[in-house]
């Protein structure tokens, strides 16, 4: 494959915000990561992807993160992190591997009170500027609620945009899971919060991981291990988190929309202070 790919990973509407700062300060100083050959989006960093993916310049969707006045309309989604945790504890409990993990995780997922899918896909519409599929590489994970299986989504799927990124952001338990061809779907998350190992081939790497190294879920591989996956496949790999004034604007909750701001703001500021190398 060669070329560049930009891995962009989940973290609720906090880490869309985030992240889209983040990639407007690095291009404001001159290391704009967007043109990638090949972008990998997950959850939230499906979001982004698609975003970016459309053409619209990054000031502006960075305006429609940090101006409330252009924020698009969200879900509040209240969460018990408590019970959550718990939850997912108990769904898991005798899970003997990852893929097990998956349908475990999955059955709790269909099985969870939510809104109705046809509101949650409003939500995801209105964030995407561009509704049809771009010109460019773009790969967007979501796993089937039952079998556990990871699909990759892109242009190719015949599969809707807006669906592809709804399907990816449908966290378990927290928004219903979509329903493609007969399938139901949730948060590629449930892999793994970036899927970096899907740009394997690509000769230079940047993974941006708004959770950092210590996802909330069971992964298939801890994420270091992934990127030294890469590296030991001929890649050049460099890997951004959130830094403490990131961490303190995303806050304990994600998915609420008023992170929107303060994640926006901190994330284009460490952006722009921030000079990229591969290893």
């Amino acid at each position: 494959m060669g070329g560049q790919a930009l891995v962009l990973g989940g973290g609720g509407v906090a880490g869309i915000a985030w992240t889209t700062g983040l990639l407007a300060g690095l291009a404001g100083h001159g290391q704009d990561l967007t043109g990638a050959d090949l972008l990998v989006g997950t959850s939230a960093g499906s979001v982004v992807a698609a975003q970016v993916a459309s053409g619209r310049p990054l000031d502006e969707l960075y305006a429609c993160q940090a101006d409330p006045a252009r924020q698009t309309p969200e879900i509040p989604a209240e969460i018990d992190f408590e019970k959550f945790a718990a939850d997912f504890g108990g769904a898991v409990t005798g899970a003997t591997d990852p893929a097990d993990v998956r349908r475990a995780v999955g059955k709790l997922a269909l099985a969870a009170e939510t809104v109705s899918e046809a509101d949650r896909r409003a939500v995801i519409e209105a964030r995407l500027p561009v509704h049809e599929w771009p010109a460019q590489r773009l790969v967007i994970v979501a796993v089937d609620a039952e079998t556990g299986e990871p699909r990759r989504f892109d242009r190719e799927s015949g599969v809707p945009l807006v669906d592809a990124v709804a399907a990816s952001c449908a966290v378990p338990g927290v928004w219903p899971p979509v329903t493609i061809d007969g399938r139901q779907y949730v948060d590629g998350g449930v892999r793994s919060a970036e899927n970096a190992d899907y740009a394997t081939g690509a000769t230079r790497v940047t993974v941006v991981s708004p959770l950092g190294v210590d996802a909330p879920l069971p992964m298939e591989k801890p994420l270091l291990e992934v990127l030294e996956d890469l590296r030991a496949a001929g890649a050049k790999v460099t890997l951004i988190t959130p830094d403490e004034p990131s961490q303190a604007a995303i806050g304990e909750n994600p998915l609420d929309p008023a992170t929107r701001t303060p994640a926006a703001e901190a994330g284009r500021a460490q952006g722009a202070a921030l000079t990229l190398s591969w290893s």
